[in-house]
């Protein structure tokens, strides 16, 4: 019976080791990316993030879907989007339905100037994951993959109970 329970103890140290390698990994390259991106564009990753998010969507969002999005306070959404309004890079309307609400999107001088910075942020990430070779690669989207799928089920399962 000792043996189940070191067992289990040593799968759940594994877990939590597995858990704290993938918090550690991400940070080390989110640091080195918002760190690229300030030196080479002088901007913050949110910046590039909304950004991002309004090229995905010609059309417009809402401050609300932005918000949503990005996962951050409409607060952090507004200040982000007036920066850029300023420099011409978005464009604000109010919807016709709701004159309370407002869309934002990328005029085209966003546009381009967003292009450009995901080609460099492709370049950069290409970079920092350069020494893993293809079959490593191959395996570890693969089992971030299941991973993905075991979190979604998890999810479904505690939003039915």
């Amino acid at each position: 019976m000792a043996e189940d329970t070191d067992a289990g103890t040593d799968v759940d140290t594994k877990k939590l080791g597995l858990w704290l390698r993938l918090i550690s990994n991400s940070h080390m390259v989110e640091k080195e990316v918002r760190n690229l991106f300030r030196s080479e564009y002088g901007v913050t990753l949110p910046r590039f993030d909304l950004m991002s998010a309004l090229f995905r969507e010609p059309g417009g969002l809402t401050m609300g879907e932005l918000s949503r999005r990005l996962l951050v306070s409409n607060g952090n959404v507004t200040g982000i989007v007036e920066r850029l309004q300023k420099e011409g890079l978005v464009k604000r309307w109010v919807l016709p339905t709701d004159r309370r609400i407002y869309s934002v999107g990328l005029t085209p001088k966003g546009r381009a100037e967003f292009k450009d910075m995901a080609d460099s942020h492709r370049q950069w990430i290409s970079g920092i994951f350069g020494d893993i070779e293809q079959d490593e690669l191959d395996q570890m989207i693969h089992t971030m993959d299941r991973l993905r799928e075991v979190l979604r089920e998890r999810k479904a399962q505690n939003t039915e109970g």
